[in-house]
């Protein structure tokens, strides 16, 4: 599929995404969240993808919602239109992003406004340059409530009462304080960013894939399961990856004493 509002490139396993409005700080608008949503549902699906990372074209990461959206979405609804609403937009992108069965890396350029840091929060793991500004400034700005799953996400980042104060506020973090708070797992020089992010997507890229997306799979499940159950879990991705190749591989790749090559999933 061709995109108008994204840039999709596939490369050594490692699937890029850029938001590419940049004369619109790569807002987010109708069009955008669902080639968001059809994208991150297509990237899934593809095993020849070990990490995705996703990132913005130009200066910034993404400025927010596209506010005009909501303007148009406001006034058609008063004129009696049928719309698509955008809360709706928000929840599938909300589940796309974490449906996702790689590993997800957000790569965090410049400005990082509302939606802009919430897509974020729905990836595994966030890098931001030093210089990137963050805010949430949907109570205090736009005067609705945080989506893309940020309310479940947040508090379990930086804590229930940092998440209450840049919730309540929308005030402005650098990507430096960012780190500080756990918001993100890494912040470094602008200059820097790209080289950061494409040598840790290398990394992981390199891992098996069955383990990795079953480690993923586990972590997530943990946050909301007993540990009961959860040792249960592993016991069967313990199974599947004890019959792998890619185990095989892992533990013959060991005693030659060389790097192991995965091939995928079998």
């Amino acid at each position: 599929m061709k995109y108008s509002t994204i840039k999709l490139e596939k490369v050594n396993g490692v699937a890029t995404i850029m938001l590419n409005r940049p004369e619109k700080g790569n807002s987010l608008n109708g069009e955008s969240m669902y080639e968001l949503v059809d994208v991150f549902g297509e990237i899934s699906q593809d095993s020849s993808v070990r990490v995705v990372v996703i990132t913005g074209a130009g200066r910034h990461f993404c400025t927010g919602a596209d506010i005009a959206w909501f303007r148009d979405f406001t006034e058609k609804r008063r004129q009696g239109e049928e719309v698509f609403p955008p809360y709706v937009a928000s929840t599938r992108l909300g589940l796309a992003v974490r449906n996702v069965a790689q590993p997800t890396i957000a790569s965090i350029n410049g400005l990082a406004i509302g939606g802009g840091i919430t897509l974020p929060l729905g990836c595994d793991i966030r890098i931001a340059a030093e210089e990137a500004r963050i805010s949430f400034p949907f109570v205090s700005t736009v005067g609705i409530v945080p989506e893309l799953g940020s309310t479940y996400t947040l508090s379990r980042l930086v804590g229930i009462a940092k998440a209450c104060e840049l919730i309540f506020t929308g005030k402005t973090i650098t990507g430096k304080e960012a780190k500080e708070i756990g918001l993100v797992n890494e912040a470094v020089p602008l200059a820097d960013l790209p080289k950061v992010t494409s040598e840790l997507a290398k990394s992981i890229a390199e891992v098996s894939p069955t383990a990795v997306q079953l480690a993923k799979k586990g972590l997530y499940q943990g946050l909301n399961c007993g540990v009961q159950n959860q040792l249960l879990w592993e016991e069967e991705g313990l199974r599947q990856t004890f019959e792998s190749e890619e185990h095989k591989e892992a533990l013959q790749a060991f005693f030659e004493k060389r790097k192991p090559v995965f091939k995928g999933r079998k």
